[in-house]
């Protein structure tokens, strides 16, 4: 096995997102994951100082860039995957079922241009394959629920587990998006504790969980297998379903959802321009009275 790999966190408080820069020690060769554009809504303007903050910190560190790599197409920030692309020659990988998931929101968003082979991205991971980063082995693990697309990053002894898990004292991801499912969700955390106990897993958001003063990113299986507030203590998973049914309910949509899904299932490309030459994002609108199974949430 090769050494540990090193691993920088860089937490975007805006939308509470953890991204990871990743290294081989021995080779220098790394990977992003769950890069963050900053985006601000109100505005609709677009900076990259946050993937600037990953992009310096890798050259610090003498690094080369091999992987932009996504866990899922996010629904609360826009992806800074193309830019590391564009700076570095990075390619952009995702799990193959954004296919479903492009499938899904195409017709949402009209979003006519939008091909849905998942050819915007330079490679779709299969459940069980494996690359190298530098001399690092990592596997992917189809962890679907939140998403169809849901993938985690096994690097050695650490899991990057996207959105499919939070702090042991916050929970797990919600599960009503288009294509989401709680049951899937419940087996796809159920594979990941039974991982040996002392596997490293890294979350991709953190909320701060009532009580606890500072952010937090990193756990373990073990401790997720006793102290996980949803799935914990062996829940089984007509509880969990029960309990992730009733509490999605309640959840309102994020902030950035709209525009980081038309954004993110083009592999973080924004719209074609227009005949003015500017790019727009669509907001879709819908009364209540006529909103649909396949709707976005409320």
């Amino acid at each position: 096995m090769a050494d540990k790999p090193m691993i920088r966190a860089f937490f975007d408080e805006p939308t509470n997102t953890v991204s990871y820069l990743v290294a081989d020690q021995a080779t220098k060769q790394a990977a992003v994951i769950d890069p963050v554009l900053d985006y601000d809504h109100k505005s609709g303007q677009v900076d990259t100082r946050s993937v600037e903050t990953i992009l310096n910190a890798a050259k610090e560190l003498g690094l080369t860039l091999a992987w932009a790599l996504e866990t899922h197409a996010h629904a609360d920030h826009l992806s800074g995957a193309p830019y590391i692309k564009a700076k570095t020659g990075a390619q952009i990988g995702i799990g193959e079922h954004i296919k479903d998931v492009q499938r899904i929101f195409r017709p949402i968003f009209n979003a006519t241009d939008l091909k849905t082979d998942g050819s915007d991205f330079d490679h779709l991971f299969r459940d069980g394959e494996r690359f190298n980063i530098g001399e690092l082995s990592v596997e992917i693990l189809h962890t679907p629920g939140h998403t169809p697309a849901d993938i985690s990053y096994k690097i050695e002894d650490a899991v990057f587990v996207g959105d499919t898990l939070f702090m042991p004292d916050y929970g797990t991801a919600r599960a009503d998006f288009p294509g989401g499912d709680a049951h899937q969700l419940y087996r796809s955390i159920k594979r990941l504790l039974a991982l040996p106990a002392a596997t490293r897993l890294f979350m991709c958001h953190d909320y701060k969980a009532p009580g606890r003063d500072a952010y937090a990113w990193e756990t373990t299986v073990q401790e997720q297998r006793d102290k996980n507030v949803h799935v914990g203590g062996g829940k089984t998973e007509a509880e969990f379903v029960a309990m992730r049914t009733s509490r999605d309910a309640t959840l309102s949509a994020p902030t950035l959802l709209l525009p980081s899904i038309q954004v993110n299932i083009r592999a973080g490309a924004f719209p074609p321009a227009e005949d003015n030459g500017v790019r727009y994002l669509r907001i879709p609108v819908t009364f209540k009275a006529d909103r649909k199974a396949n709707a976005l949430p409320a």
